[in-house]
């Protein structure tokens, strides 16, 4: 592509040593920069990549997009206002806007996401339909296929656009359930993209570290729906406190169905029963009802299942359709994974107060009534801090015993970490409290802590298979550790 193709509706502010050469690629790391690229000086909250432009240029970059002048080379420079925001927009330009051929449904919120996307990409292959599925644990084309990697959530935008082009075009699948983080909308790293639906699942404490408040999380949340256009569909969760706002932001001629347990809603569930095999509740929608039965457990999981069922409808999608999907997923890898039968040992990903609040419940309904709850759990490093001793006293609220231990304490001193969640217990009784810095020996503590008639939730990181410490990143699976102290394989 012609660089003054490629920049034709860019709002740039300045152009410097133009020359229109031919771009065969878009990157921002000069280590990956190869010959024929335009390299994207992002500028971050450690690096400037005005600093590596040179490198770059050395690998082969033949134009660079900045913030300001680049000295010492003659490539062309493209100035503009922000480099985080612009490179969508040249990305989607690149590869030819990749989102406007897809059927491309966005899942936000705090939790949920991941299974909401799992869910719904199954509802589609119900449905004889291909569907794609873009988030956390990277993207893969179907439910039986495998992942491929992904470094965020959601990826950055020349990564997201090449995969979305490579979707449609290589793969011939028309329909995407994509996670959107708050940290993509805000960086706009989904610029570009087409969305014809969106799902909010709730808004709890998360990621304050970077948005500073919940208003700013908010809005960050609401530019999914704020650019949706007439004729797309907005699904919202009527009993998250953030619902009517999520409502309030949706632009007219969009379709606005609703979910919930406690409000009335579009969607409902009712006389829900939990149990050993799974939730099952009354599905209320179009004044019928219908009976679904969960392998999954959890309040968590009837929400996310009605999400799921909710987007269906606003697709077209028949409702027991939907259903039957539904009632055959075993559930998703680290979100409320049994690990071990004898004691039942849950691994699940819940990382914030809501998250593990929600995760505790449920292991609380199929906890039996002479069994204890068991709680072993950390946080995360050079995170929100504020959340630690929420987490704490909910662990102890809900857990009969916790054990404290490291999550991913990156540059922070663990013990630092765990005196924060410490903080928020109001009893520190070593019978029911036990902190182990060194989470592999927190785990083995289990053995001898839980009994067979026990519930053990370990919470924080589900699915990583990697622990990331000061100086490196380990590998580390909670799943494979919880295996190995109670000497069960795979169930």
């Amino acid at each position: 592509m012609k660089l003054d193709e490629l920049i034709e509706y860019l709002d740039y502010k300045d152009l410097i040593n133009f020359k229109n050469i031919d771009i065969t690629g878009i990157s921002y790391n000069s280590k990956t920069t190869k010959k024929g690229d335009i390299f994207v000086c992002l500028v971050g909250e450690h690096t400037d990549g005005h600093e590596f432009a040179q490198d770059a240029i050395e690998a082969g970059a033949a134009a660079l997009l900045v913030e300001r002048k680049v000295e010492g080379t003659k490539i062309p420079q493209v100035v503009v206002a922000s480099t985080r925001h612009k490179i969508a927009d040249i990305a989607d330009r690149f590869y030819s806007s990749p989102s406007k051929g897809i059927n491309l449904i966005g899942i936000t919120g705090t939790n949920g996401k991941t299974t909401v996307t799992h869910l719904i990409q199954k509802i589609f292959e119900e449905n004889n339909e291909k569907c794609a599925l873009i988030g956390t644990l990277g993207y893969k084309l179907s439910s039986n296929g495998e992942y491929r990697d992904a470094k965020h959530t959601t990826p950055q935008a020349p990564e997201l656009q090449a995969t979305l082009r490579m979707i449609k075009d290589v793969e011939k699948i028309d329909n995407v359930v994509m996670e959107v983080s708050s940290h993509a909308l805000e960086q706009n790293r989904v610029g570009g993209c087409r969305f014809n639906g969106a799902v909010f699942t709730n808004l709890t404490q998360d990621h304050l570290d970077y948005h500073i408040t919940m208003d700013n999380y908010f809005k960050a949340k609401a530019l999914l729906f704020e650019h949706l256009t007439e004729g797309d569909f907005a699904v919202i969760n009527a009993d998250d406190e953030y619902g009517d706002r999520f409502i309030s932001v949706v632009p007219e001629g969009v379709r606005v169905l609703t979910y919930g347990v406690r409000q009335q809603s579009d969607v409902m569930a009712r006389n829900i029963n939990f149990s050993l095999n799974g939730a099952e509740f009354t599905l209320v929608a179009n004044a019928k009802e219908h009976k679904v039965n969960l392998h999954m457990n959890g309040m968590f999981s009837v929400y996310n299942v009605l999400a799921a069922v909710t987007a269906a409808l606003a697709i077209g999608i028949d409702i027991e359709t939907a259903i039957k999907a539904l009632q055959n997923v075993k559930g998703v890898a680290g979100r409320f994974e049994v690990v071990v039968k004898k004691p039942l040992v849950i691994v699940d990903y819940a990382h914030t107060p809501d998250g593990l609040e929600n995760v505790l419940k449920s292991a609380r309904e199929i906890t039996p009534e002479d069994g204890k709850l068991i709680c072993l759990f950390g946080c995360g490093g050079d995170r929100d801090a504020t959340k630690r001793p929420k987490m704490g006293a909910i662990a102890e609220k809900f857990a009969d015993k916790i054990v404290i231990t490291s999550d991913n304490p990156r540059s922070e001193d663990p013990q630092t970490i765990i005196t924060d969640i410490i903080a928020g217990l109001k009893s520190v009784n070593t019978e029911s409290v036990i902190v182990e810095p060194d989470r592999g020996t927190a785990i083995g503590l289990l053995k001898s802590i839980a009994n067979n008639n026990d519930v053990v939730v370990i919470a924080g990181k589900g699915h990583e298979d990697y622990q990331i410490l000061k100086d490196k990143t380990i590998h580390f699976d909670d799943r494979e550790e919880a295996r190995k102290v109670f000497e069960v394989s795979v169930i």
